[in-house]
């Protein structure tokens, strides 16, 4: 037990651990694993050597522990315990401050659960590649961080991830972030999202929680990679990459979408009201930015299933590069279109027609934007657009950045006060650029990601505490 031992002490001296009252407790079955955690206290690690083991029955978990003394759950070694079988971890209310860390799971899908009632519980450094219908982790309760795990190789209905919540009201303040999310496999109906937040009976509850820095690659469940329906979510600095699926804001108002990579995916779409959609990269996306064409009106009174007529949206300081389609809206019989949509200060360099409307769209505004080498300006209006060549360079990162001399360079117009930041996580400010780039100094805090950035091995080195939780 040589390396157990050094791995336990290891844990002791992670900040927040050289505590008199925590205890390190080694087990080496799921049965010893289950009375460690029903007798666990605050600051208590429960270490289960590695080691392959199969469960048949929940290991649930209803302890509590604390902001600064969570009990820690935890594999002898990152990666190094595996469990299959036909059950999983389950979190109980009143659950509280849990860490579960370092495992793989390849028991059945649907079996790794956080229930309503749980709080500020943490899943960490962890693989899924949860086999069969469902999903590979379930999430209701408040204040949950999701980190630094792994989901991937999924051939089977169901999502990765899944947010709920208790009653009409979404699960609140749950932060994802540093995930890869991995070969998802095409399925033959609705259901196999990526990531899912809500359901539309949540749609109008806001859940502020902030999904960043993930990376999606070659996922392909269904039409839609990741679908909100949610109200008041952050969804910003993600790599969503070669996914034959769209992330769409299904259901919900008011959410923000900014600082995202898209690259060789169909984009985005848009229903609901209120959206704030800047500082995005697009590459090779068809569409880049498909703007809904409704059919319905829930402000009106129309049930919360419908494609909810996108109002006053902001789809401003964008970069979209050679993609076939641009600013799009598809027709739909008897459709509501949209209205009061801002397309402001853009670029838009090559592709197809820099738009493309085909439902009503009334009350629109267009201003700043600059075109340069696309299939003409489609139905974008003159007095919206500029044409020039913005300079744009390609980088290291694959990041599209402006030049020196570029005209795009202090040539937006209006005022957003909401747009703060650009792609690179960088502040914007006056007088502010058009594009996703903004030309600064400042530290680069957001950029394209690659599978070694995310995932177990990417954790931070010094490793942060394990009684961090919504680190924002």
């Amino acid at each position: 037990m040589p390396k157990l031992c050094l791995f336990l002490l290891g844990l002791l001296c992670l900040p927040g651990y050289q505590r008199v009252s925590a205890a390190t407790i080694p087990v080496t079955s799921l049965s010893a694993l289950q009375n460690a955690i029903n007798n666990a206290s605050p600051g208590d690690t429960i270490v289960l050597a590695n080691g392959a083991y199969t469960a048949g029955t929940d290991i649930t978990i209803n302890r509590q522990g604390a902001a600064s003394q969570p009990i820690v759950i935890t594999a002898q070694t990152i990666g190094g315990a595996v469990i299959s079988g036909t059950a999983g971890f389950s979190l109980v209310s009143p659950a509280r401050y849990i860490v579960i860390r370092g495992f793989i799971f390849t028991h059945n899908a649907s079996q790794a659960t956080m229930s309503s009632g749980t709080s500020f519980c943490r899943w960490t450094q962890n693989i899924f590649e949860t086999p069969g219908k469902g999903e590979n982790l379930s999430i209701s309760g408040n204040d949950h961080e999701i980190d630094y795990n792994t989901f991937r190789h999924k051939n089977a209905m169901g999502r990765f991830i899944t947010i709920r919540g208790s009653g009409s009201q979404i699960g609140q303040r749950i932060h994802i972030h540093h995930n890869y999310f991995h070969d998802h496999q095409p399925q033959t109906a609705n259901g196999a999202e990526s990531l899912q937040v809500g359901l539309s009976g949540y749609s109008l509850s806001s859940g502020n929680s902030i999904i960043e820095h993930n990376l999606f690659e070659e996922c392909a469940g269904e039409n839609e990679l990741v679908s909100i329906k949610a109200s008041a979510i952050t969804f910003r600095y993600n790599t969503i990459r070669n996914c034959p699926a769209h992330f769409t804001l299904r259901h919900g108002n008011r959410n923000l979408v900014y600082g995202n990579y898209f690259i060789n995916t169909p984009g985005m779409r848009i229903f609901g009201d209120d959206h704030r959609i800047y500082s995005n990269h697009f590459e090779n996306c068809d569409p880049a930015i498909n703007i809904g064409n409704g059919d319905g009106e829930v402000a009106d009174g129309d049930a919360l299933t419908v494609h909810d007529r996108p109002d006053r949206v902001l789809i401003a300081f964008n970069t979209l590069v050679n993609n076939p389609r641009n600013i799009y809206q598809a027709g739909r019989s008897n459709g509501l279109g949209a209205t009061g949509i801002t397309v402001a200060n853009n670029i838009i360099q090559g592709g197809g027609p820099a738009a493309t409307l085909a439902g009503p769209y009334t009350g629109g505004a267009w201003s700043g934007n600059i075109l340069y080498n696309t299939n003409g300006d489609g139905d974008m209006p003159s007095s919206g657009y500029s044409v020039a060549n913005p300079l744009l360079a390609r980088d290291a990162t694959g990041t599209f950045h402006l030049q020196a001399g570029s005209p795009a360079i202090g040539a937006a117009t209006g005022s957003y006060p909401a747009v703060t930041v650009d792609m690179d996580g960088q502040p914007r400010t006056s007088p502010l650029d058009a594009g996703a780039d903004e030309v600064s100094a400042a530290a680069v805090s957001a950029r394209i990601l690659t599978p070694d950035m995310v995932g177990p091995a990417a954790w931070p080195d010094p490793a942060p505490t394990l009684a961090r939780f919504n680190a924002r």
